[in-house]
């Protein structure tokens, strides 16, 4: 099956430029509070374990739930957008994580908070429902530059998520008043989602592919759920590899069932095409590099050098400033993607963007001992993961059905938290096993080890992604 070509101008109807202005600037609100409300939990778990009284085994539940209902939710409501509406679905995801953050401030148990978190999971399918609905609403070249936007709030919001919840929490004092907060700033997305939110005009035909959602969601929890319990039972339990090969032999029976559907979940020959195939690898191994590195980042920033002979010794105020470097460099370079790719065209810019990141993450391992340095060819890397968070989505959703907006982009969302579940779990089994001699510490060696995998990775999916705009030329497609 070939790659069907993006319509030429699905355009909103003459006159309705400014509603379609109004209608992106409240989506870019929707992303920067998605941003935020992801962003604003790891600065919080410090209270809320000493509020709820949650052990430290326990503690790591209050992320894996989130992404583990986020894995099934991002496929189904992108699937759902696509055949019943962008907005009827996105107004039901901000429901979903509006009643969740409620459940989470008011929570008196860790039971209960676990049941809000998994209510947040919807969070992810926020992106891919605006994609589909600004490709139904614009033209082309406005659909870019409104990609960009959504994807640089969704960056900036993560970063203002650490920053003002961190900022709050010092002032207040109160964990509960903080995460009340919150909860407001989403009830009042889910109000203004009923203002000046058209419908998505273009419908997919058929329906929903519930068998293909439903082992494409188990082999996702079995994959992810594994993988969250490595650090506490062992990479080599039989949890974590029980789950690993579960998850495998179920995402092989829904390949079969996929291939086998008049209307499936995902169009698995679409994904394989040779024109799209590399982008889709992109966004794991972005997920790989930027997600999965942010822990080791951390990590080495707070070592101290007299201890282990590496490492700048920072303290919390100052890490935070030193991730805030690349993280803005990262908005500037999604938000800023329309102009850049339009010179260089998109998968050349998709290309870029992997240079950078290898670039980057070499000059890691290299400059080790310059924080300068290091500081620097972080910021390089960050700039590489802005190019290829505002270029990928966009090359996927032009190179796939206009009825399939949702679900394409929501099947990016999810193997890129896959490459950071897998780059996470490949970040912790390299830290457990090269150590300090004599010691628990992890060596010098093991984070060269992360940083030069995760270069080798970015320098391959450079070079398909380059490739790949060789395959199957379409009329109007850049270079």
């Amino acid at each position: 099956m070939s790659v069907p070509p993006s319509s030429p101008d699905s355009t909103a109807a003459p006159g309705a430029t400014t509603g379609v202005v109004a209608v992106v600037g409240l989506l870019v609100f929707f992303e920067l509070t998605s941003g935020l409300l992801q962003g604003s939990i790891t600065p919080l778990l410090p209270p809320l374990r000493e509020e709820l009284d949650i052990s430290g085994a326990d503690l790591h539940w209050i992320h894996a739930v989130q992404y583990l209902s986020a894995a099934v939710s991002v496929p189904v409501f992108g699937r759902l957008g696509d055949l019943y509406g962008y907005r009827r679905m996105l107004r039901v995801s901000l429901a979903c994580i509006a009643v969740g953050s409620v459940v989470v401030a008011l929570a008196p148990t860790l039971g209960v908070l676990l049941v809000g978190r998994a209510l947040l999971g919807p969070l992810a399918a926020l992106l891919p429902l605006e994609i589909g609905l600004v490709r139904d609403r614009l033209s082309p070249e406005q659909g870019r530059r409104a990609i960009g936007m959504l994807v640089g709030s969704l960056t900036l919001g993560s970063l203002l998520g650490v920053l003002l919840v961190g900022v709050l929490q010092t002032a207040l004092g109160d964990v509960r008043v903080t995460l009340g907060i919150l909860a407001v700033l989403a009830a009042g997305c889910l109000v203004l989602s009923y203002f000046k939110v058209p419908e998505s005009r273009n419908r997919a035909s058929g329906r929903m592919d519930r068998a293909g959602g439903i082992l494409l969601g188990l082999a996702l929890v079995s994959l992810l759920g594994g993988v969250s319990q490595g650090n506490e039972l062992g990479w080599t339990s039989p949890v974590v590899l029980g789950g690993a090969v579960l998850a495998v032999v179920l995402l092989v029976l829904w390949v079969r069932v996929e291939l086998r559907s008049e209307n499936p979940l995902v169009d698995v020959r679409a994904v394989a095409h040779p024109r799209i195939a590399p982008q889709y690898l992109g966004g794991f191994t972005l997920g790989v590099i930027m997600l999965g590195g942010q822990s080791i980042a951390v990590t080495y920033l707070s070592s101290d050098p007299e201890r282990t002979g590496y490492g700048f010794g920072l303290d919390v105020m100052s890490i935070g400033l030193v991730i805030a470097v690349p993280t803005v460099l990262a908005f500037i370079g999604a938000s800023g993607i329309a102009p850049i790719a339009t010179r260089l065209g998109y998968r050349r810019t998709v290309g870029l963007s992997f240079v950078l990141m290898a670039a980057g993450t070499v000059g890691l391992a290299t400059a080790w001992a310059s924080l300068p340095a290091f500081v620097s060819c972080f910021a390089v890397a960050g700039l590489g993961f802005g190019l290829a968070l505002g270029a990928l989505p966009t090359v996927i959703v032009e190179d796939s059905a206009e009825d399939r907006s949702g679900s394409a982009t929501a099947f990016y969302n999810n193997l890129k938290t896959l490459g950071g579940s897998v780059g996470g779990a490949l970040t912790a089994s390299l830290l457990g096993m090269l150590l300090i001699q004599g010691t628990d510490l992890p060596s010098l060696d093991a984070y060269r080890a992360v940083w030069g995998i995760s270069a080798a990775l970015a320098v391959v999916t450079a070079v398909l992604a380059g490739r790949s705009g060789r395959a199957g030329r379409r009329v109007g497609a850049d270079a």
